[in-house]
């Protein structure tokens, strides 16, 4: 497992690539953020994972090329690309921003069931307004 996450630190999705920074609390912040997500990343598949286990059920429509196949073991690359179409709007009007999002698939609706998060936290979002500063 931790091979693992030193390969994607290394490599897709995070890409820890040779960078030039000249200064040390750059260097050290950098790492602290690519770790951070790589912790991210870890708990939202640990998590999905789980709540599969404890359901003894498999996603459905996860790969593109296949949608068909089925997994109990989803990686957290492939859970994030289910959300790749989603899509912002924003819209000013006068003073006012609205805000509109493209309405969740049931695939992306049961993976953050799994997650435990309500789908409240996503759709409360559309149509809001709020004043920019």
């Amino acid at each position: 497992m931790v091979e693992r996450g030193f390969s994607r630190l290394k490599g897709f999705p995070l890409s820890l690539a040779p960078i030039y920074l000249q200064r040390e609390d750059h260097i050290t912040g950098l790492i602290r953020l690519l770790s951070i997500g790589l912790r991210v990343l870890t708990l939202l598949e640990f998590q999905v994972r789980r709540s599969l286990k404890e359901n003894k059920e498999k996603l459905l429509g996860l790969y593109t090329g296949n949608p068909k196949r089925e997994t109990a073991r989803p990686t957290a690359e492939i859970i994030l690309a289910a959300f790749k179409e989603i899509t912002l709007i924003l819209i000013g009007v006068k003073d006012e921003v609205y805000a509109h999002l493209t309405n969740l698939s049931p695939l992306q609706q049961r993976i953050l069931s799994l997650l435990g998060f309500p789908i409240a936290i996503y759709t409360q979002l559309d149509g809001q307004s709020f004043t920019p500063k």
